[in-house]
């Protein structure tokens, strides 16, 4: 078959299948165009997820007839003056996105400068139907309807109609967070379902596109490194998700889709989250443009920067001195589910009759035989430190208790404090031991009898080959025969513990990693292991002494929050909650 030229409006479809895949792709390109015309105000509709119709108005500075006539033919663009593509500072700048969805639907677009004429052009899957002047204040509409309808092959592998409503809500989620200047309002099938006006935090907007309650379960983040900066705002560890959609990354203002800034995010949170949660976050890139690429994808969702390294260190860096600064802080948010599962001990009223008094059972006397008595548990009494003045010093206050051997019940000055005591103790033993590894080494205690530690071959292997690097981490063994080794020494920090347990464990860790990467390569994950072994268990009894200790240490301690897997350390209920469980407010 010899080689021919397509005709314009296959072309038009090919282009068309990589610019706008689904309705949100098309919507993107939109309101791309609607934020790089200058607009203050960007109202959406949609009918049917955006299948049916997108309908996309905007007060930017609009256009003239010749112009709108322009935007139509492929790769026209106001938003390259020269050549120098690398400099773009736009959002758009290929000039395809309007002939391609032309081509696939019924675009019509109407448009008016300040102090002009309004026009509007219409073009039916790639042929101009109408061509006419229009009333219309300043600025730019454009409704796109009936998209893949000429072309069932692509109309068929769309969704479901919610499916692609919710693409949708997620590209104006994310071109809302770039732009905290612009107002935008969303309406599907006639209801309006996002409306944000313009302000000038991006951390509010963000709260408001996607949880309220981020504002203060989070910390701020602003690092810089060279010519680039990191800013935005990063949940804490115990405010996550199980998914990682709650993720928003942008660079220059462009929401992205970047594997390496993901992966950056994952080695930050590494230690703080359990491997199947997610945080919560929305980071904002800034660098030269000459320092990224964006002409890398069509939909331009992807990126290439010149030095990834530095993008990924200032990352890391940016967002764990974020969270190092939280310090202890912990997500705080009782549920109205939990508070609601305290009862209160009903109360007969005095105008209750008499037979309700009389129901009730009696007082037993001690002279009655009760051949089923048991004694009535006691509490353990124990002196407790007074609240003094100095308690506004220490944020998780004065231990009153420990509950169920697990949880230590604390007073602080505008609340009660529950404390997870092996969540809790786990992080802190496992922050002692960064502390130590960064001072050279965690410290051995040599076993007064040395264990043997029986394992499958393959286990002793791993242990083995990486004896030495083990005696960096506290622990010290040797091979016993084909299937044991023998263990002299264990971390000083972690006392006395299950030292099968632990020499198990980290020969299950050590088959899960590459053998050509160093321990210290796996530092946090290494001694997260160790940690869960020397920490205060759940069940052990805890003097009053030990549970103030345990608190102020929390108090300065990076991390204390959560535990190394993600969980909350401690919880607050206020003063003001517990009165409302007495019927006080």
């Amino acid at each position: 078959m010899s080689i021919r030229r397509l005709p314009e409006h296959l072309v038009n479809r090919i282009a068309a299948g990589e610019v706008v895949e689904r309705p949100s792709a098309a919507l993107k390109e939109l309101v791309e165009n609607a934020i790089d015309a200058g607009a203050s105000r960007i109202a959406i509709s949609l009918v049917e997820g955006g299948i049916s119709r997108i309908d996309v108005a905007d007060d930017g500075h609009g256009m003239a007839r010749a112009d709108i006539a322009l935007a139509l033919e492929r790769h026209a663009t106001s938003k390259l003056p020269d050549e120098a593509i690398e400099d773009v500072r736009t959002l758009g700048f290929r000039g395809e996105a309007l002939p391609s969805i032309a081509s696939v639907s019924r675009l019509t677009i109407e448009s008016r400068r300040a102090g002009g004429d309004g026009w509007a052009r219409t073009v039916d899957n790639g042929v101009v139907t109408a061509d006419a002047p229009v009333a219309i204040p300043p600025g730019t509409r454009i409704r796109v309807e009936g998209l893949f309808e000429r072309v069932p092959a692509r109309r068929k592998f769309l969704r479901s109609v919610r499916s692609e409503y919710g693409a949708c809500v997620d590209v104006v989620k994310r071109l809302a967070m770039a732009r905290p200047d612009i107002g935008f309002t969303l309406e599907h099938d006639g209801r309006r379902t996002l409306s944000v006006t313009p302000q000038d935090s991006r951390a509010g907007r963000v709260a408001a596109l996607t949880d309220r309650e981020l504002l203060s379960n989070s910390v701020s983040v602003n690092h810089v490194r060279g010519l680039v900066t990191l800013g935005g705002v990063a949940g804490l560890p115990t405010f996550h998700r199980g998914v990682a959609d709650h993720q928003y990354l942008f660079v220059n203002g462009r929401p992205v889709r970047d594997r390496l800034l993901v992966g950056a995010v994952r080695a930050a949170y590494q230690d703080l989250l359990a491997r199947d949660r997610h945080p919560v976050l929305a980071l904002f890139i800034d660098l030269p443009g000459d320092e990224v690429d964006v002409n890398v994808h069509p939909a331009k969702t992807e990126v290439r920067f010149r030095d990834p390294g530095l993008v990924r260190g200032l990352i890391v860096g940016g967002l764990r001195a974020a969270l190092d600064a939280a310090g202890h802080r912990s997500v705080q948010r009782p549920s109205a589910a939990a508070l609601g599962s305290w009862h209160a001990e009903p109360v007969i009223p005095s105008w209750a009759p008499s037979s309700a008094l009389s129901s009730a059972p009696r007082q037993g006397s001690v002279w009655d035989a009760r051949p089923d008595y048991r004694p009535e548990p006691a509490g353990r009494a124990e002196h407790a430190a007074p609240m003094t003045p100095a308690a506004a010093e220490h944020p998780l206050g004065i231990a009153r208790g420990q509950v169920a051997a697990t949880y230590i019940v604390a007073e602080a000055a505008d609340g009660l404090i529950l404390v997870d005591q092996h969540a809790a103790h786990e992080r802190l033993v496992l922050e002692r031991m960064r502390a130590a590894m960064a001072a050279g080494g965690v410290a051995r205690q040599a076993l007064l009898l040395p264990e043997v530690v029986e394992l499958d071959e393959t286990a002793c292997d791993r242990l083995e080959e990486r004896a030495a690097e083990l005696v960096e981490f506290g622990v010290e063994l040797e091979r016993f025969g084909p299937r044991a080794v023998l263990v002299r020494a264990t971390p000083a920090l972690l006392g006395a513990g299950d030292v099968r347990g632990l020499v198990t464990d980290l020969a299950d860790d050590l088959a899960a990693y590459d053998t050509a990467l160093s321990l210290r390569g796996r530092l946090d994950l290494i001694a997260a292991t160790m940690a869960c072994h020397g920490s205060v268990r759940a069940g052990r009894i805890l003097s009053v002494a030990e549970m103030n200790a345990l608190l102020r240490e929390m108090e300065v301690t990076p991390h204390s929050g959560q535990c190394n897997h993600g969980r909350p350390t401690w919880v607050k209920l206020d003063t003001a909650d517990v009165e409302k469980l007495f019927g006080r407010r």
